[in-house]
């Protein structure tokens, strides 16, 4: 298969070269990767500002092709500009760092899955839980085996996987566990710090989550010892409480007339209303 890899933690990362590694020998694989790290951009992309592409080397030989961009941006250039011929999947990592609960909303990782999900292209996001990480034995054994496994049962249009590895020795790994996006209670503190112009400025400089105690959810499988696969999806629409709001007849609390009179009211009467 023709698989397009990408991550955010940038094109000379560790993850992303053993996720090439791993996947090489049995596939076509084209890199397109930030220059530099992107982690928790979400899903941003880049229009204010041109995009720029150099090929880049690793270990003497071509490796892939580096964005000044964003992950989201990554996904879309490379389909859109770079590759010769559409990928058959896309894969984003090793990211190094769970991405589970809320994580998932900030994550470029998985924001680049996201983003080759909506452009009509089977994905998923590769993480692993440990900062850093130091053994990708887990992934190299299990990554090959979910990758057949997308190929002969393909997921439903919009979706991708959020896959993640617990960072402990493949011989030690549990299973496979099909997850839901979970909580996390987060601790963070922030450093106030001064700058030499006597300007305030803040970093966060702690961050601790408790995982959630939920046996079905996706941190909960990680924590024992389980690969965690979480199928995800970009529609954000709420629809119990979209058809609770239609029965509830928030479409009529304010009727047509209403609706106009209060358009018609000037910037001016409006504001001396409020005062």
């Amino acid at each position: 298969m023709r698989i397009l890899l990408t991550n955010d933690d940038g094109i000379y990362a560790k993850g992303i070269e053993v996720l090439r590694d791993i996947l090489i020998s049995e596939h076509e694989i084209v890199v397109v990767a930030p220059e530099a790290e992107q982690s928790a951009v979400g899903h941003a992309i880049t229009f204010l500002d041109p995009l720029r592409v150099k090929p880049v080397k690793r270990n003497g030989a071509f490796f892939g092709y580096a964005v000044n961009g964003t992950p989201a941006d990554c996904v879309k250039l490379a389909i859109r500009e770079l590759m010769k011929e559409p990928p058959d999947i896309v894969i984003s990592g090793i990211n190094i760092g769970a991405n589970v609960g809320e994580n998932v909303i900030y994550s470029g990782t998985v924001s680049a899955a996201t983003e080759a999900a909506m452009l009509g292209f089977q994905s998923m996001a590769i993480s692993i839980d440990a900062y850093p990480a130091e053994d990708f034995s887990a992934a190299e054994k299990f990554v090959p085996l979910l990758v057949k496994i997308l190929e002969h049962n393909p997921l439903p249009p919009k979706i991708s996987l959020n896959v993640n590895i617990p960072h402990i020795p493949a011989s030690q790994i549990k299973g496979i566990r099909i997850t839901h996006q979970g909580h996390l209670k987060y601790k963070e503190t922030y450093d106030r710090r001064i700058d030499p112009r006597n300007r305030v400025y803040y970093w966060l400089c702690s961050q601790t989550a408790q995982y959630d105690p939920d046996p079905e959810s996706d941190s909960y499988a990680l924590s024992e010892g389980f690969i965690s696969v979480t199928p995800i999806h970009y529609d954000l629409t709420h629809y119990k409480t979209l058809e609770s709001l239609k029965r509830q007849g928030w479409e009529q609390l304010i009727d047509r007339e209403s609706f106009n009179n209060e358009l018609s009211v000037s910037p001016r009467q409006k504001s001396s209303r409020c005062v």
